[in-house]
């Protein structure tokens, strides 16, 4: 696809959006449903409709065995340990701002990451960008802070989603290379769901109670984020640096505090909305090329 295509330019835009409705979806469907039985259920509808994507479109499935195995780790780290951590924490009771705000350290981990093993290199005006990020997601989430606990299951389940997005982010883009989109992600999500099933056998009662409310998450979650913003992700790791694609988690607590006063009636103060428009700053930084800022400093 072409550089300057519609598609590349929007789907950094269109992936934050996304993405952030995955801690919305989280608060409508929770209280109806085990967490990991919930994320269960997700995933096996997502496996049938990629599958029939898959098989309708004659993709083909990746002919190395090596491949599933990278696809499969990949999965696990992406799909189960960040959904399935961040779920257990909402579930506990973790309010989804400071949940956002756990996973959106997420960009500072993954340079440090991605510059001592993949070898990437980060200019100055990048870091400042990283530092400002995450000085706006304090910001932003500063009255949930104040007003909301953080039991420590909570606490371990963010730090778990911590964790594997980075780790997933990292190895996706080292190891899975020339694989399609659609038929890796079956295998991304199958090898998800077996850890998320053996964790609901063992530690859930398999609570779902099936209303519209859940149905109408679950379509939601499935069709549009375990699909939509998931392609879309795993296509912006491909064709960028994997701590630039990770600075885009920096707009989802705050596009998820715009959607919560949308949906719930939360209230952003202005501390919050000066926190958002330093994320998106320092977003700005990050994904700033080298001949965006020479021209920013030759005017």
């Amino acid at each position: 696809m072409p550089a300057n295509s519609a598609f590349i330019r929007a789907a950094p835009a269109v992936f934050v959006f996304l993405w952030s409705t995955g801690f919305v979806g989280a608060r409508f469907g929770l209280p109806y449903a085990d967490p990991l039985t919930f994320t269960s259920v997700r995933f096996a509808i997502v496996i049938v409709l990629l599958a029939i994507v898959v098989a309708v479109q004659g993709r083909s499935l990746p002919r190395d065995p090596a491949m599933w195995g990278h696809l499969a780790v990949s999965g696990i780290l992406i799909h189960a340990c960040y959904i399935g951590g961040v779920y257990l924490a909402i579930d506990v009771g973790v309010d989804i701002s400071i949940a956002a705000l756990i996973a959106g350290a997420q960009p500072l981990l993954t340079a440090f990451v991605a510059v001592a093993v993949l070898g990437e290199t980060l200019r100055r005006w990048q870091w400042v960008g990283f530092a400002l990020g995450f000085a706006g997601l304090a910001l932003v989430v500063t009255k949930s802070f104040e007003v909301g606990t953080l039991p420590a299951t909570g606490l371990a389940g963010c730090l778990f989603a911590l964790a594997g997005i980075t780790l997933g982010t990292l190895y996706q883009k080292r190891f899975v290379i020339g694989v399609d989109l659609m038929a890796g992600s079956v295998i991304q999500f199958c090898a998800a769901l077996i850890p998320c099933v053996l964790w609901a056998l063992v530690f859930e009662s398999g609570h779902m109670e099936w209303n519209f409310t859940v149905v109408a998450t679950l379509t939601w979650l499935c069709v549009v984020m375990s699909i939509g913003a998931i392609t879309i992700l795993l296509y912006l790791i491909r064709n960028g640096a994997a701590a630039r694609v990770s600075s885009l988690f920096y707009l989802v607590p705050p596009v998820t505090a715009l959607q919560g006063y949308v949906l719930f009636g939360e209230t952003l103060t202005m501390l919050q909305i000066g926190g958002i428009a330093l994320a998106a700053a320092g977003v700005a930084l990050i994904n700033m090329t080298d001949d965006s800022a020479s021209a920013t400093q030759q005017r």
